[in-house]
């Protein structure tokens, strides 16, 4: 029977690649081997400062146990989203990672290096001849919003790592990937179904997450004409149909239909099959191709730089009346504003946010219970400003408010918070935010991703 037998070893590079898992896995003779380690989930600050939300440390574990066990077994191993954010900057890094695995563990590799960060004089002539179009919800694009971005990514589908596959290399380095791209572009490219293809690598993405109860461990997958079958590898991992149903639905405003750069995955006709006590069976699963393909923009832009301070209330009387509290500590600290900078906190284009742990740190306006009096409350205060001096003065400006504002049940001078470091304010440094919602109307699925394949072991490069 024609088959992609594919290994889904890490639902993120950097969280661990248990070698023991991986070398069982192996005895299935995959075609190929996968890993994502990016993500929008940590938030702008990997693409807009050029870094990885993972230490270096840990990305050099992983990627010395995947490629100890790949390249002698001549099983190409994909690496997508690399360094987090997939800019040509975290390609760069990630390439040293792997020239020094290649010179600790003594391999020869052939690397297909995939870069996906777009130029904005690029994107400011697709923005000029309309094919740049925004998705729901979408923040205004113009030549401003270009302009003024650290560093711009598209998110490549399958056309593009088909491309590197076809150069016959041992590793594929991706920037910016769709997820699920790194399963489907190979059973595609040998002839399997393309919805097949696709729902394989939707729920196999996070590794293990797909799993009944995720633990260390990994998944093979194996795509065939009329099935996928989803196999955990490592000790407790247990898929089951509704586990599997469920991962499909993951991250998805749609729970049938998810929008890839060729097209539409439609399982709203899938059926899911346990066939053992771990393993589950998928069929029924549909690509629409799309009638020109989309390339999902991802910008990062500097909004300024914070000043944090940290610490904690837990006078009872405070607490009860801690609204009132807070406001008026918040209506001293913007008259203190006023006095030493000359004007408000908008005219200055600064902020000043206070987060309430234990109340409402984490819901926000959104809590349903902030009737309920805590026994202590750990504020965190977050200065934003468009230089780091001002941020770290804003900071500062709140720290003797906090300290001394009374209460209306006590007489005379209180000290009601307390700050957790010394000195109170911590500098957090510069500060990004995402500034794109958009896709781009490509020449093909590949005019925007730049491919060259390096031979580490003689230094030589070439250029698709």
């Amino acid at each position: 029977m024609k088959e992609c037998r594919f290994i889904a070893a890490s639902g993120m590079l950097g969280i661990g690649v248990p070698e023991d898992s991986l070398r069982k896995a192996m005895a299935c003779e995959p075609h190929f081997v996968a890993a994502d380690a990016g993500t929008t989930d940590a938030g702008p600050f990997a693409l807009g400062m050029g870094v990885c939300a993972f230490p270096r440390e840990a990305i050099l574990r992983d990627l010395t146990t995947l490629l100890r066990n790949t390249v002698p077994a001549k099983v190409p191993l994909l690496i997508g989203s690399v360094g987090t954010g997939g800019a040509d900057v975290h390609v760069d890094w990630f390439m040293e990672i792997v020239r020094e695995v290649a010179a600790s563990e003594g391999l020869e590799l052939k690397v297909a290096e995939i870069r996906s960060e777009q130029s904005k004089d690029f994107l400011l002539e697709q923005l000029g001849q309309g094919r740049i179009r925004a998705l729901n919800p979408a923040p205004q694009l113009d030549e401003t919003t270009i302009r003024r971005s650290e560093r711009i990514v598209g998110m490549m589908g399958v056309e593009p790592l088909q491309a590197a596959l076809a150069a016959g290399v041992d590793l594929v380095v991706a920037g910016r990937c769709s997820d699920p791209a790194l399963y489907a572009a190979m059973p595609i490219q040998m002839g399997l179904p393309h919805g097949l293809a696709w729902h394989a690598g939707k729920v196999v993405e996070c590794g293990p997450s797909v799993c009944e109860r995720p633990a260390h461990g990994m998944i093979v997958g194996y795509v065939r004409p009329d099935e996928v079958v989803i196999q955990p590898i490592g000790p407790g991992l247990r898929c089951t149909t509704q586990s599997v149903a469920a991962h499909s639905l993951y991250e998805n405003a749609d729970p049938f239909c998810f929008t890839e750069a060729s097209g539409v995955l439609d399982i709203s006709e899938t059926v899911y099959e346990q066939i053992d006590e771990t393993s589950v069976r998928i069929r029924g699963s549909k690509f629409g191709p799309a009638e020109r393909p989309t390339i999902k923009l991802e910008g990062a832009e500097l909004v300024g730089y914070q000043s944090i301070m940290v610490g904690g209330v837990r006078d009872p009387f405070i607490l009860r009346e801690f609204d009132d509290w807070l406001a008026k500590v918040i209506q001293r600290v913007e008259l203190s504003v006023e006095k030493v900078f000359g004007k408000s906190l908008e005219a200055m284009g600064a902020r000043i946010d206070y987060h309430a742990y234990g109340r409402d740190g984490v819901m926000g306006a959104l809590e349903p219970d902030r009737a309920r009096i805590p026994h202590e409350i750990g504020l965190v205060v977050e200065a934003t400003a468009a230089d780091q001096q001002t941020a770290s003065a804003l900071v500062q400006l709140t720290r003797q408010p906090l300290l001394h504002q009374p209460t209306t049940k006590w007489k005379g001078s209180i000290t009601g918070f307390a700050c957790l470091h010394n000195p109170a304010h911590i500098e957090r440094g510069p500060v990004y935010a995402f500034n794109m919602n958009h896709v781009v109307l490509p020449d093909t699925p590949v005019s925007m991703f730049r491919i060259a394949v390096t031979h580490i072991e003689e230094a030589r490069h070439a250029t698709l």
